[in-house]
């Protein structure tokens, strides 16, 4: 049934992303419906919501803002997406348009029930993060601009939970963080719900762990960036911010 809903609910999300955010997620051939915040009211208690709501594709512009970590008003979901440590996970974006700048995915465990998880005090753990593929940071190829799907299809992100993760209830957080705009970055989270499931009994330690807001400031050359300055436009290397990520 969730599968059937999951299929129809996706078209919801699909104007939603206009200027960013993720629509549905992919896990193998089952899609489910991300949080559409131009959507009806009663997504929020929908039993099929697995991503936490938010009310605006308006990006975030403050590297303290607390609505960094699940976006604005980052409330819990209703239910999880079911996964196997291992399996692939794919975040859908539609009519994404920004080109410069890293993409991030996080997960954190809520040490129980998702559903009365704060965001805001969780630590998070890279486990994929995708920047500069090839150029000059100014005009090359960052993996957001090859995420770009000008014939108005999906933008697709896929990430992989480490295969070692212990079971439990998590949250997955896409990030993109776009760059274009001198010296004022532009943040676009979401998360969802995950219970990620198998016989792993890995944890990442705490050289992986980040706190959101926190682990970005603007007092870092990656995020306080002009990316058309002389000396940073043709530079071909750009260090991702944060912690290593954690493969398991």
């Amino acid at each position: 049934m969730l599968h059937i809903l999951a299929a129809t609910l996706g078209l919801l999300a699909h104007r939603a992303s206009a200027h960013g955010g993720a629509g549905n997620y992919t896990v193998g051939d089952t899609w489910y419906p991300g949080y559409d915040p131009y959507g009806p009211a009663d997504q929020a208690t929908a039993p099929w919501t697995v991503q936490r709501s938010w009310i605006s594709n308006i990006p975030i512009f403050e590297s303290n803002n607390i609505s960094l970590a699940c976006n604005f008003p980052g409330a819990p979901a209703q239910t999880s997406i079911p996964i196997t440590a291992g399996e692939n996970i794919t975040a859908v974006y539609y009519s994404w348009v920004h080109t410069v700048g890293p993409m991030i995915a996080w997960m954190a465990d809520c040490g129980g029930d998702c559903k009365t998880f704060d965001a805001a005090g969780a630590e998070w753990f890279k486990i994929g993060e995708k920047g500069l593929l090839d150029g000059t940071i100014e005009e090359g190829m960052w993996f957001q601009r090859a995420f770009v799907n000008w014939d108005g299809g999906g933008s697709l992100w896929p990430e992989t939970v480490p295969s070692s993760l212990r079971p439990g209830k998590y949250l997955i957080r896409h990030e993109i963080i776009s760059l274009h705009s001198a010296n004022k970055p532009q943040w676009y989270p979401e998360c969802a719900h995950l219970e990620v499931k198998g016989n792993g009994t890995g944890f990442p330690g705490k050289e992986y762990m980040a706190s959101i807001p926190g682990v970005y400031s603007m007092d870092q050359p990656e995020i306080n960036i002009d990316i058309y300055a002389p000396g940073v436009a043709n530079q071909t290397t750009y260090k991702i911010p944060g912690p290593p990520v954690w493969k398991g």
